[in-house]
């Protein structure tokens, strides 16, 4: 491991606020690879919601906006700015949704993963007691990510991966796709259930559209006009504008009377119409508020309608290598909208948060 970089190309974040805060540079310290370690030469990474939220420190209570809106709001010391709560600490290099090359491996791990292609299991564990939740962190946010082109990271977050995929477009997977199948187990969705799915052009809605239809679900799709062909052809049993004035009115001249479960990023003032659209019984799993986190909620359609509300945030153990194991089947597909050199990372995030693609944005490293 002599012969390894001792800088390298990096995004770093320095504080919350806006798009300023991250600064390129060419000479960072490159991390070195500890016992239980890998040292991956990072190919791509994935934007993702987490990166925008963290950075803007729009996890605060004291922010009440849609998800990119009032840039900086929460001070920097704030303690609740990140999404667990406790302080970043800055800098720090982002970047979750890593796909790369093994380089060197630390001691007491399987040398066979040196020279593999891998993915990142993004969230971090105490191996020890894994599925603690008390106990979990996240890549690029309670320790550095992807955003640079060498990352360090425990052997038991590496998933070597078998696909004729770029890294680009295995970069799409990670946030968007975990988060999407923790959101589909929580509200236990099954053969013979219609789920109907806010934002379904992003990362996480478009992925849940793949995840819904892998269950043998019907998913019916929410998005802009302009995205409604796109969408569709990833396989939405049918699209409804992405904020109509009659939820219900809208199902219905689809061909619904209503939906078993809502899987949902986007909250804000659609929340309401989003539980009254639910049959009775009928699940809501939410794991993201773009446009709002401060929502309407009249109990009474909650409980009258014996309607079951979850979050999901932290994955189960194991969730990540479902994954790898579907994209080695083939049985989802890649969402790529564009891609973007370490250096423009400014810009790939610019484009992210104007929310006109369809699927996900990915940085290009090597």
């Amino acid at each position: 491991m002599n012969d390894l970089p001792k800088t390298m190309r990096a995004v770093v974040l320095t504080g919350h606020g806006g798009l300023d805060k991250l600064e390129f540079h060419t000479d960072w310290p490159a991390p070195v690879c500890g016992e239980g370690e890998v040292l991956i030469r990072v190919g791509a990474c994935g934007l993702n919601n987490t990166d925008v939220n963290t950075r803007t420190g729009w996890y605060s209570k004291s922010v009440s906006g849609a998800t990119g809106e009032g840039e900086g709001e929460a001070e920097s010391e704030s303690d609740d700015a990140a999404w667990g709560g406790a302080p970043i600490a800055f800098p720090r290099i982002q970047g979750a949704d890593v796909v790369g090359v093994v380089a060197a491996v630390g001691g007491g791990v399987d040398k066979n993963l040196s020279g593999r292609r891998v993915m990142v299991d993004t969230w971090l564990r105490d191996w020890n007691d894994p599925g603690n939740l008390e106990k979990t962190g996240y890549l690029g946010s309670e320790c550095d990510g992807g955003y640079a082109e060498w990352l360090s990271v425990d052997a038991c977050n590496v998933h070597a991966v078998d696909s004729t995929l770029s890294d680009a477009e295995l970069a799409t997977f990670a946030t968007a796709y975990v988060t999407a199948e923790n959101m589909l187990n929580r509200a236990a969705v099954t053969t013979g259930d219609t789920v109907l799915i806010p934002g379904a052009s992003g990362g996480v809605g478009s992925a849940l559209i793949q995840l819904a239809n892998r269950r043998g679900a019907r998913a019916i799709a929410m998005c802009g006009a302009d995205k409604a062909d796109a969408v569709r052809a990833i396989g939405a049993a049918a699209v409804l504008p992405r904020a109509p004035g009659d939820l219900q009115a809208a199902l219905s001249d689809a061909g619904y009377a209503a939906v078993t479960v809502v899987a949902d990023v986007v909250g804000g003032k659609l929340f309401p119409q989003l539980l009254s659209v639910l049959s009775r019984g009928g699940r809501y799993t939410c794991a993201g508020a773009i446009a709002g986190p401060m929502v309407e909620l009249d109990l009474r359609t909650c409980y009258l309608h014996d309607l079951t509300l979850s979050g999901a945030t932290v994955t189960p153990p194991g969730a990540f290598a479902d994954l790898v194991g579907y994209i080695e089947r083939g049985e989802i597909k890649p969402l790529l909208a564009a891609t973007y050199p370490l250096e423009k990372l400014r810009d790939a995030q610019r484009a992210f948060m104007e929310k006109g693609h369809v699927g996900n944005i990915v940085v290009r490293v090597e």
